[in-house]
């Protein structure tokens, strides 16, 4: 080929750089895109995993602040607060400065409470891959809602007992699997009963268990956009799991009102540094994280599953935007594997992690 018409042609031409003589507003967009926002909301839904009595349901309210989970009237108990028997789901708006979000929060049986836990993960992983065939169910439509709500799991907090040891041989059962479905942030519940040494020693021991095991837990290191993006999840990574304590109530200290617990040796501040890791699970799933684990959701885990989905299907598409699916099989067989994890990087490897 002549390498003048070579150098014409739209396939080989690539966008140039120009100079403006002026004012156009292209920056108007990223106004346009925040009144869009605002109208529309945020959605945000969580899972929290673990046995019961590490504080699961407190926890939640420590990171919203809200009551997401009302305790029962201090004058109708009559013993210990009753165990969650099932998975269950509570959805509330939240508003902050004109923000909106929709957080659903599904919080689960206590996980390993059984004599036999064989498979207890089963109503866990179905329940994940249940949402992502819901929102594929709705995808696939011919006529389709212009906002599919979203009830797609973004994230699930998953609970450590503080035992300073190591991980259980299920906690690790449990986590290889559910890494492969969700974005996975396991945190050290009711850290005040370790000392500063063991809690450091713990989470050692348990980012080894993690790296044995091949546990890829939230955030993935290839899933680093750029450089910035490397150096900030290098240092969340460094501090994973988390060393949390939760509370829902509030306390005088030194003139100014702080929620903590109160024990009887002082009260534990739940947002110092200096008294557990609160503040860095908040602002990672909230402050800096929280469109990431989205997007994570949306373009890495969904579509996994829905890949799998439609590789089963036995029909082929009947025209433009149409696609006839089988069955949703009875076990959650529809995992994506380990090897399709990392499918994003691996389609841009001219990027550096």
């Amino acid at each position: 080929m002549d390498p003048l018409r070579r150098s014409l042609s739209p396939c080989s031409s690539r966008p140039t750089s120009c100079e403006m003589l002026g004012y156009v507003g292209i920056e108007a967009v990223l106004d346009q895109l925040k009144i869009k926002a605002m109208k529309m909301g945020f959605e945000f839904n969580i899972m929290v995993v673990g046995q019961s009595g590490l504080g699961k349901s407190t926890m939640v309210n420590t990171l919203f602040k809200s009551k997401i989970w009302k305790s029962t009237p201090s004058g109708l108990v009559l013993g210990p607060t009753p165990q969650t028997l099932q998975l269950h789901s509570m959805t509330h708006v939240i508003e902050e400065k004109g923000v909106r979000l929709k957080l659903t929060v599904t919080d689960t049986p206590g996980f390993g409470d059984q004599i036999n836990n064989d498979k207890c993960w089963d109503p866990i992983l179905g329940y994940i891959n249940g949402q992502y065939e819901q929102y594929l169910q709705e995808e696939i439509l011919i006529t389709r809602q212009r906002h599919i709500p979203d009830t797609r799991v973004h994230c699930c907090v998953y609970f450590v007992p503080p035992t300073g040891h190591c991980l259980r041989p299920l906690d690790i059962e449990f986590l290889r699997r559910l890494c492969r479905t969700v974005n996975v942030v396991p945190v050290i519940a009711r850290a005040d009963s370790l000392t500063i040494e063991e809690r450091e020693n713990f989470r050692r021991t348990i980012q080894h268990n993690l790296r044995t095991h091949s546990i890829d837990v939230y955030p993935q290191q290839c899933f680093d956009e750029d450089v910035n993006d490397k150096i900030l999840n290098c240092k969340i990574r460094d501090r994973i799991p988390f060393a949390v304590v939760g509370a829902d109530r509030e306390h005088m200290v030194n003139g100014r009102c702080v929620l903590g617990r109160k024990t009887k040796w002082g009260i534990i501040e739940v947002e110092n540094m200096e008294h557990c890791e609160f503040p860095l699970l908040r602002d990672l799933l909230i402050r800096s994280h929280l469109q990431d684990l989205k997007d994570i959701t949306h373009n890495v885990y969904y579509e996994n599953y829905r890949v799998c989905r439609l590789n089963e299907s036995h029909m082929l598409p009947q025209g433009p935007g149409w696609v006839n699916l089988d069955p949703t099989p009875a076990s959650p067989s529809a995992i994506p594997g380990p090897s399709k994890m990392c499918r994003w990087a691996q389609d841009n490897p001219s990027e550096e992690y």
